[in-house]
């Protein structure tokens, strides 16, 4: 969308513009001293683009500069799209919150549970529960991810060929066999641990609706929204930003094509969690849909109760992350931050110390690409960069700060 830009004066949505140049020359001075390659951030109030802003390179050995078209890979941005393909099945009554996964993916019928013992001699036990579709939308499920290296079922499953992918040729429904048969964590909803659970969700998208995972996105959520560029390969290659790491002798980011594969072709796993390829335009779609209760443009994806639903806290009691989840990466929220069914969400400002406002929903991908949604202040905000991983820098709360003092009304 080459006409993706400001679209109303700051003032009349009530930013100072002098504020908001706070946000490019903030994040042009990590380009400047090499430690991001390139930056985009877009916000957005009351439907209009208040700030588009951008610095350095898509890809930095070609000198392609970031542009408002360029691909990123989001990684579990993808996530929140996968929770609202869920939800939209739960609205047709093709599925309940409550219902064991097991109904249609019977590989989860008898799950076993981590006790003691290390990777290569596990001790387990039969779940007391079954996983159920609200265990998945919530991390609640005692799945996890090989990279976490926080726990012995961490090793289990790089020892399985499960870090930072899948194994070559295993498609989503083998993937899932294979995280059937490994321990959860803890017991189905005691616990809160950053997992897998989202691909397996789209896996269930993918059994209930009757078609794969991309062709339910495209012709359910995508071509609705008029997401022209989201999906789990690049339409354009040549817009597709080149992936980058931090090279810990020099601080600087260096580029790495191991992590470029994604995105380039049709991966074999189809991963609801992490996996598809996105534009700030088509992004800020998504998430203008999210704050405006569920619809866009006259398009309806969801009723304003059941995004209501997902953006409520739903860890027992209301309690944070601090309390019930498992803190493994510093760019994760905690403090004063629950979770819904897709996101996390802001409880507590003051605990949380941001200047967002509770009920704050949001989340971010591997590659230091973020997004928010602040349904009291009528506000959306994204971020786009393909630095990994994204614990590198703290430029979320760095980005929220930038925001918020810049909104004076």
């Amino acid at each position: 969308m080459a006409d993706f830009e400001v679209d109303v004066d700051p003032a009349e949505a009530g930013f100072d513009a002098t504020r908001l140049a706070r946000i490019d020359a903030h994040f042009d001075r990590y380009v400047d001293n090499g430690r991001l390659p390139g930056w985009l951030a877009v916000v957005s109030r009351h439907g209009r683009i208040v700030h588009v802003g951008r610095g350095g390179y898509r890809d930095v050995e070609a000198a392609l500069p970031v542009e408002t078209d360029t691909l990123w890979r989001i990684f579990s941005m993808t996530k929140p799209i996968t929770s609202v393909a869920a939800m939209m099945l739960a609205e047709e009554g093709l599925l309940e919150l409550d219902d064991p996964i097991a109904q249609w993916l019977p590989e989860f019928a008898s799950p076993r549970v981590y006790v003691k013992g290390s990777a290569l001699a596990p001790a387990t036990e039969p779940a007391t529960s079954p996983i159920r579709v609200w265990h998945l939308l919530t991390h609640t499920a005692g799945l996890t991810y090989g990279f976490h290296h926080g726990h012995p079922v961490d090793a289990i499953y790089r020892a399985a060929g499960f870090e930072w992918g899948t194994p070559r040729g295993a498609d989503l429904a083998e993937c899932c066999a294979q995280w059937a048969a490994l321990p959860l964590l803890f017991q189905p909803g005691t616990e809160w641990n950053y997992s897998v659970a989202t691909d397996v969700l789209g896996r269930l998208v993918e059994v209930v609706s009757g078609l794969p995972l991309d062709e339910f996105f495209a012709s359910r959520v995508f071509t609705p929204l008029g997401m022209t560029d989201t999906a789990f390969v690049a339409s354009t290659p040549a817009r597709l930003a080149a992936m980058y790491v931090r090279d810990p002798a020099s601080g600087r980011a260096v580029r790495n094509d191991a992590f470029g594969r994604w995105g380039a072709a049709r991966p074999d796993c189809l991963s609801g969690g992490g996996g598809l390829v996105s534009s700030a335009p088509d992004y800020w779609r998504f998430t203008e849909m999210l704050l405006r209760g569920g619809a866009l443009d006259g398009v309806r994806l969801l009723s304003p109760r059941t995004v209501a639903l997902m953006a409520s806290n739903h860890l027992p009691g209301r309690v944070d992350l601090e309390a019930f989840g498992r803190p493994l990466f510093a760019e994760m929220p905690f403090d004063g931050h629950g979770f819904g069914l897709g996101f996390s969400v802001l409880e507590d400002p003051v605990k949380a110390r941001t200047l967002s406002s509770a009920g704050e929903f949001a989340w971010g991908g591997a590659a230091s690409t973020a997004f928010w949604v602040d349904p009291d202040e009528d506000l959306t905000v994204g971020f786009y960069t393909q630095l990994l991983p994204s614990s590198t820098y703290r430029l979320r709360p760095q980005l929220r700060q930038l925001v918020y003092q810049a909104l004076v009304d």
